[in-house]
């Protein structure tokens, strides 16, 4: 209000109506924001812009397996005169609940930028009891977005530890001791930290069939990363010819990544 003050005195304001013309704005604020949240609108379009970037997230990189999907408790021609009457979706009973794996609830409220954009935060709770969060700014249109991205990279990225099936025998990924994928400056200490939980480092077949997998189908891609193989020898994926699998003392790099497999 200040900021206004000193600009409509800078403009050629009667100060003895400034307080009038303060209280006008304000009351314009407000009407505009009473407008913005009548009915049910925004909730609607959030929850509908939340869905349409992760189905863009989806179709843009076609993982094999979909971890994210919304349960509907209506059947079809329900579902659509619910639309028609614009009527949210119906109700959740105990039979119900026991199909999902995971809760969603999330609110929103104006920044205080006053352009429009919202503060947007969303809430999941799994069936384990685990809870995660996000938030996002931005414009009603645009916000759910960035929330969008966050839950896609949560969901759908390789978890640790999980199995995957390698040929005829399946692969169980550990990780490494704290983090998923872990770095060392070498590969007798990576050999090392694996053989203490009890695990292995991968061969080079089992990188390269993870790197083919993908971020996005319980893989790990190598690329750009120089991997610790046993007997102190490493893959390099970027350095091909003569061969991408060489002695540590051929590569020069500051960092060696791993993770440990049984």
């Amino acid at each position: 209000m200040s900021q206004q003050l000193i600009q409509l005195i800078n403009a050629g304001a009667d100060p003895a109506q400034l307080v009038e013309l303060l209280n006008a704005l304000d009351r314009n604020t407000q009407i505009n924001r009473e407008r913005a949240s009548a009915g049910k609108g925004m909730d609607v379009l959030l929850e509908g812009s939340l869905k349409a970037s992760l189905d863009a997230q989806y179709t843009k990189l076609q993982p094999r397996q979909r971890n994210i999907t919304f349960f509907n408790p209506a059947p079809i021609y329900a579902l659509a005169r619910d639309l028609r009457d614009q009527k949210r979706q119906g109700y959740l009973d105990a039979s119900m609940l026991g199909k999902l794996n995971a809760m969603a609830w999330g609110t929103y409220s104006y920044a205080p930028t006053c352009k429009g954009d919202l503060v947007v935060t969303l809430h999941i709770q799994v069936s384990t009891g685990r809870t995660y969060s996000y938030q996002a700014k931005g414009r009603p249109d645009q916000v759910m977005r960035a929330i969008g991205g966050q839950l896609f990279v949560e969901f759908q990225h390789t978890q640790f530890p999980s199995k995957v099936k390698m040929g005829q025998q399946t692969l169980e990924l550990v990780g490494a001791p704290g983090v998923p994928i872990s770095h060392t400056r070498s590969a007798a200490a990576a050999e090392r930290t694996c053989q203490s939980i009890q695990a292995r480092l991968p061969t080079a077949e089992e990188y390269e069939f993870m790197s083919n997998l993908g971020d996005w189908n319980q893989g790990v891609r190598t690329g750009g990363r120089v991997w610790a193989l046993a007997k102190q020898m490493v893959l390099a994926p970027d350095l091909p010819n003569p061969s991408p699998i060489r002695p540590e003392s051929e590569v020069r790099s500051n960092e060696l990544y791993y993770y440990c497999v049984r």
